[in-house]
């Protein structure tokens, strides 16, 4: 078991890179926002509300391989490379199916989409235009999400980092000439924001496809394996895999639901969420990485099989978590009034800005520790179940049902209704403390 000193050393060797590719991931939904909001508000929110779509097939992908890295990190502690290509093959087979199944529906129906997000005309117009040219990213996405987040649960995490922050240049230069029509090509306004976000997507899975084939020392994915079948490995990839999926889905639905609640409320207050969530965003990258970072280093060592040095690292990683949430908070109070001064909102929008940014200051801490505890140390063991009963019932049962009456049979403002729509991770800490200190998270689910 290692000292602090060489722990936190371990550590940043890991969150370091992951925080800034979560961050790199935040400057590239920042150009968006901060791009179509010089144009117009309801191009700003078409965009928002139609990377919901997104988002939730994202999250999809990040089940496939949080549960899949369950697997991975534990095998990587024993160093058995050939099942740990197994799973990735199982997952990329599945990414797959889901990408194809996102696109085809995104693209035969994006107006159907759009009218469960919002019920201003102009901002389903907008979001249309969006998605008819977004959607062909998705297989991309998919591909690429999945090999890098497998890349990560053996450690290798340098990788993402260079390849989000070409995608996050290459995003930021076709917005500016495709978004307002520089260099001779033509203004396209929310479609040229699309179309950069495609070609990103192109290259970053163009840049995958050469370190597999030409730098990966560890693993390397061959075609054949989509089609080889292991009935163990699968039937544990599910036990592991479809509790998170099944996690991020509804946690992902629930986060759409919301937009659509906020959304229905109207543009401006659509608006207004479409920054927050940037700065929610911004505010977390240090929070997801030391979850990410737990769920690799614990992971791994329980695989070793060393289950006092797994919950000494736990301990560690709470104390840490808890650190990050605390200056995500300080974060969101130095980025509200740099938001409030250089965003063109209208006054309404302006206000329940100023607001919603006070309410994210309390649940990124809250989030951070949750964070941790679910997505990082519970699924290091294979405790998946539990983050779903626990996301789910908060979610749905509380937030979403009690917001949804607030905002459509009572009447209630935006900043209330946005309160109680939030109020879900305050009331996931004490069940995460108690599930932890049970310990029933602690098992080597390796073969």
């Amino acid at each position: 078991m290692k000292d602090f000193k060489s722990f936190m050393k371990m550590v940043m060797v890991l969150v370091v890179p992951i925080a800034l590719q979560n961050l790199i991931n935040v400057g590239v939904n920042a150009a968006d926002v901060l791009m179509l909001g010089k144009v117009s508000e309801e191009e700003l929110s078409g965009a928002s509300l139609g990377g919901q779509v997104q988002f939730i097939m994202t999250l999809i992908f990040f089940g496939l391989t949080s549960g899949a890295s369950v697997l991975v990190a534990q095998y990587w502690g024993k160093k058995d490379v050939v099942t740990i290509e197994k799973v990735l093959a199982i997952a990329i087979r599945l990414s797959i199916a889901v990408a194809v199944l996102f696109t085809l529906i995104t693209y035969v129906y994006p107006e159907s989409i759009m009218r469960l997000l919002s019920s201003d005309a102009l901002v389903i117009q907008e979001g249309v235009k969006y998605l008819r040219i977004v959607c062909f990213s998705y297989i991309f996405t998919g591909m690429t999400m999945v090999y890098l987040n497998i890349l990560r649960s053996v450690e290798n995490v340098m990788i993402s980092t260079l390849v989000y922050l070409n995608s996050l240049v290459i995003n930021i230069i076709g917005n500016a000439v495709f978004i307002f029509g520089l260099f001779g090509f033509p203004e396209m306004g929310i479609q040229g924001a699309a179309l950069s976000t495609f070609m990103a997507r192109v290259i970053e899975f163009v840049i995958v496809v050469y370190y597999d084939r030409r730098r990966n020392k560890i693993f390397q994915f061959k075609l054949k394996m989509l089609f080889q079948r292991d009935k163990v490995l699968s039937a544990d990839f599910v036990k592991f895999s479809m509790p998170v999926v099944a996690n991020e889905l509804l946690w992902g639905s629930g986060m759409a639901v919301i937009a659509a609640i906020i959304g229905q409320m109207g543009s401006a207050a659509s608006a207004a969420n479409s920054i927050v969530q940037v700065v929610r965003q911004l505010a977390t990258v240090l929070s997801l990485g030391i979850a990410s970072s737990a769920a690799i280093i614990v992971g791994k060592t329980l695989g070793e099989g060393n289950m006092k040095a797994a919950k000494v690292y736990s301990d560690r990683m709470v104390g840490l978590s808890i650190a990050t949430g605390l200056l995500g908070s300080a974060v969101v109070w130095i980025v509200r009034p740099i938001a409030l001064s250089t965003m063109t909102l209208s006054a309404e929008a302006a206000g329940y800005l100023s607001v919603m940014m006070f309410v994210m200051s309390y649940f990124v801490v809250a989030q951070a520790f949750n964070t941790n505890m679910i997505l990082g140390i519970f699924r290091a063991g294979g405790d998946t179940k539990f983050g779903l009963m626990i996301d789910v019932g908060f979610m749905w049962c509380f937030s979403i049902a009690f917001g949804a009456l607030a905002a459509f049979a009572l009447g209630w403002s935006v900043p209330v209704v946005y309160v109680i729509l939030l109020s879900d991770e305050l009331f996931k800490v004490p069940f995460s403390v108690k599930r932890y200190l049970s310990g029933k998270w602690l098992r080597n689910v390796t073969r």
